[in-house]
């Protein structure tokens, strides 16, 4: 998908649509880090709609029993695109989960900057210092929809998003933090938007004038020799494209 970034000289994997595909796979690295001696660890991001997949439990049995440095980042936002969690699940939160697999967690204020930086700075120090695995719930709020696809207003109230955006918005709530101590303004924030919005657009409007990539280039970054099956589709569409 077009939002997938990846880059390898940043050792960050290119994300997946399916669903927790990623943990297994976050897994497999950090064991092959273990065995190469190395210092580094893995580290996987997901959800807590994804953790509800099979995937999340057999990553978490194996990062435990074979003691891999892998640190578990869940941002539990309230909702797997529609469900909320009240249909996840019926224990405390994901959490809990990790105690089941031998595995040491933390749950943190996922909408407080601070609580974050920190709280993550610890469970990353405890996986390099142990070699075991590290299990992080991040409690916070999705206030936008899912997907531009997604019309959230059919599954919640609007007075429960005015309700985060009052008292746990984590941009506000830095701004406060920032403004009370003189380091940053209402009025610096409101300068600093603009100027990013300008520079969005002056990108945008300089992607507009570039050619559109050749139609054959979809097909090259997905192995490094084309499959039978990869050269068939290629062709077909290139056929139609004349």
């Amino acid at each position: 998908m077009p939002i997938h970034y990846g880059s390898k000289e940043l050792h960050f994997q290119t994300i997946s649509s399916p669903l927790a595909t990623q943990i297994p796979q976050a897994v497999g690295a950090a064991y092959k880090l273990k065995l190469s001696g190395s210092q580094n660890i893995s580290t996987c991001y997901f959800g807590e709609g994804a953790a509800s997949e099979g995937d999340f439990h057999a990553a978490m049995n194996f990062a435990a029993t074979l003691n891999c440095p892998v640190l578990f980042l869940c941002r539990n936002n309230g909702y797997a695109i529609s469900t909320p969690a009240s249909e996840q699940y019926r224990g405390d939160g994901i959490v809990r989960r990790g105690t089941g697999y031998g595995v040491d967690a933390l749950r943190i204020d996922g909408s407080d900057l601070w609580a974050v930086y920190t709280g993550v700075l610890e469970a990353r120090k405890r996986v390099v210092d142990s070699g075991r695995p590290f299990l992080v719930e991040l409690m916070t709020y999705r206030e936008g929809h899912h997907s531009t696809s997604d019309d959230s207003d059919r599954y919640r109230s609007a007075s429960e998003i005015e309700r985060f955006r009052k008292i746990a918005h984590p941009v506000k709530r830095t701004l406060s933090f920032l403004s009370e101590r003189g380091w940053w303004s209402i009025e610096d924030d409101k300068k600093f938007i603009e100027t990013e919005k300008s520079l969005i657009m002056a990108a945008l409007e300089r992607a507009e004038k570039l050619p559109k990539p050749a139609v054959e280039d979809m097909f090259q970054d997905v192995y490094d020799s084309l499959t039978p099956n990869l050269i068939m589709q290629r062709d077909d569409v290139l056929i139609r494209e004349k």
